[in-house]
């Protein structure tokens, strides 16, 4: 057993001064005053910094020059959890967007493989698109994109049971029989790249969707006469929805405005992607964003980064900063028992950081 000790634990709820956290076998056995820890427990003292709990990214499509969705294999997966890795996420969301269904069944294979030799961080799949609107489709390919039979999900939920654990689409271009479908698989169904009304959205929130994926971006925007998809996002009593805090794709006040109505509905994702020139999406770096064909594809955001544009460009507190990243991701997901907190019984994923928000040092429960 050892004690990871600092002058401030966050623990996704409250802030504790002066405790110590026991660990053992990378779970969270106990959480006491430092100056009650028995002798014969080896403690680490992180004096002077924060311990917080570990960020969670529900969406990011690969890392290091390799994007999943062209290079299926182990050595993106574990780039993509390196990367995710520097900006404090210890768990991330593999994500593949429009594409042909060979490549969605390479990825899970890739994930399989990657899960069957060991490999940590990656908590499974998302599937953003093919079942989205051609309306609001960014730089998703027009050609592939259509609304699906009940025969093609079922077979692509067969073959990605355990490992698709995500899936974006449009309601208004998906039967309520197909999202029922989805959800009996154990997949969490989020609602993007859509071209909604207020009444279909809200519809659909309220026959169990449950969340929103990247907020404002490529869906029916909020208007006096027609409040669309983020009217009825942020009108909804418990739908959630992820956002991008880079300051290119949502504005800062943007997400100010979401977070001030939202409150603990609104939770960050990177959105990220890697440079590539191969395939059907190429993404070019521009600055902190990519694009791919002129048209905004992604960030280049860390869930680091976004706790500290939240803190300093946003003016959000820090302690709802960090549960935008690690909190209610989990609870998202449904992991909010093992993951995105600190607690007795959760896995040991740790962040120490200093006052400028920068990472000191980790603790993981996979090591």
């Amino acid at each position: 057993m050892i004690a990871y000790s600092a002058e401030k634990i966050f623990t996704g709820h409250d802030w504790l001064n002066n405790h110590s956290i026991l660990v053992e076998d990378g779970t969270i056995r106990e959480i006491m005053p430092t100056d009650l820890l028995p002798s014969e427990i080896d403690e680490v003292q992180f004096e002077w910094n924060m311990i917080v709990p570990a960020f969670i990214d529900l969406q990011i499509y690969g890392a290091g020059g390799k994007l999943l969705a062209m290079f299926p294999e182990a050595d993106a997966l574990t780039r993509l959890q390196q990367y995710c890795m520097e900006g404090g996420a210890h768990y991330c969301l593999a994500t593949v967007a429009t594409n042909e269904y060979e490549v969605f069944y390479k990825c899970i294979d890739a994930i399989k493989a990657y899960w069957t030799n060991g490999g940590t961080g990656i908590i499974g799949l998302h599937i953003e698109g093919p079942w989205i609107n051609v309306a609001k489709r960014g730089a998703h390919i027009a050609a592939l994109i259509h609304s699906p039979s009940m025969e093609q999900a079922r077979q692509l939920l067969e073959y990605g049971k355990g490992i698709i654990k995500m899936i974006t689409l449009a309601p208004e271009v998906c039967s309520r029989e197909v999202v029922e479908l989805i959800q009996s698989y154990d997949v969490v169904v989020s609602a993007g790249h859509t071209n909604a009304t207020f009444a279909e959205a809200t519809g659909a929130f309220n026959n169990g969707i449950t969340v929103a994926t990247h907020l404002y971006n490529a869906m029916s925007p909020l208007q006096h006469r027609q409040p669309g998809m983020v009217g009825a996002i942020m009108h909804h009593r418990s739908a959630m929805a992820g956002i991008i805090p880079d300051g290119l794709h949502v504005d800062f006040e943007a997400v100010a405005i979401a977070k001030r109505i939202m409150r603990e509905r609104l939770f960050m994702i990177t959105d990220a992607v890697t440079e590539t020139n191969i395939g059907p999406y190429p993404h070019q770096r521009e600055g902190d964003k990519y694009v791919s064909e002129g048209i905004l594809s992604g960030s280049a955001l860390t869930m680091l980064k976004g706790v500290q544009n939240c803190v300093q460009k946003i003016g959000i507190n820090l302690d709802e900063a960090l549960r935008m990243a690690a909190l209610y991701p989990a609870t998202v997901m449904g992991l909010q028992n093992q993951l995105g907190s600190i607690a007795r019984g959760q896995k040991a994923d740790l962040l120490v950081l200093n006052e400028r928000l920068a990472i000191v040092d980790q603790v993981t429960a996979y090591d």
